[in-house]
């Protein structure tokens, strides 16, 4: 209750079109994490502890046995903005590190290499019309391809988020 009355007096210095939104609303009981909810504290984001990253700066998220590939971060800044992306066909078989394309920049080129061992079940079409998206949201939708994943064990070869930070740390030495 005293959650509520706090935010009532908040919220009552915004305009009025401005309205606690459903959750403000529920019991403070509702508002506390469980204590099976996911946290995650460092600098960094929640999305990216759940990545899994190669040393040719590719990026691979596992959903059931789909696995969704992208560039990191550091990749893209490297690369500056880029200007095309060239994807492979929706079927084709990738064997784990094996090129499957290219993404071109103003200031260079870079091939793209598969995390994984897999069948191509989606190519990002977006980035067709709109290859900026790697450099705006390179872990949202500036995804490249998803994939079927064959060999999950192909997983425990790849580096965590920090693992990541200190194999970039250590290209900069």
């Amino acid at each position: 209750m005293a959650m509520r009355a706090a935010l009532r007096c908040f919220t009552s210095n915004f305009p009025h079109r401005l309205q606690l939104c459903s959750a403000a609303r529920a019991p403070v009981s509702r508002l506390l994490w469980s204590s099976d909810s996911p946290r995650a504290l460092g600098t960094s984001s929640f999305l990216s502890t759940a990545l899994k990253f190669t040393d040719k700066h590719e990026w691979v998220r596992v959903e059931g046995d789909v696995a969704t590939v992208g560039v990191s971060s550091y990749a893209q800044e490297a690369l500056g903005d880029v200007v095309y992306c060239e994807l492979p066909d929706v079927g084709r078989h990738l064997s784990q590190m094996e090129e499957f394309g290219s993404l071109e920049s103003v200031k260079a080129a870079s091939e793209l290499y598969s995390p994984l061992t897999g069948e191509v079940c989606e190519a990002n079409t977006e980035l067709a019309d709109n290859p900026g998206l790697v450099n705006k949201d390179c872990y949202g939708e500036g995804w490249l391809i998803k994939m079927k994943v064959e060999k999950s064990e192909e997983l425990d070869a790849l580096m965590d988020q920090a693992a990541y930070d200190n194999f970039l740390k250590s290209l900069e030495e």
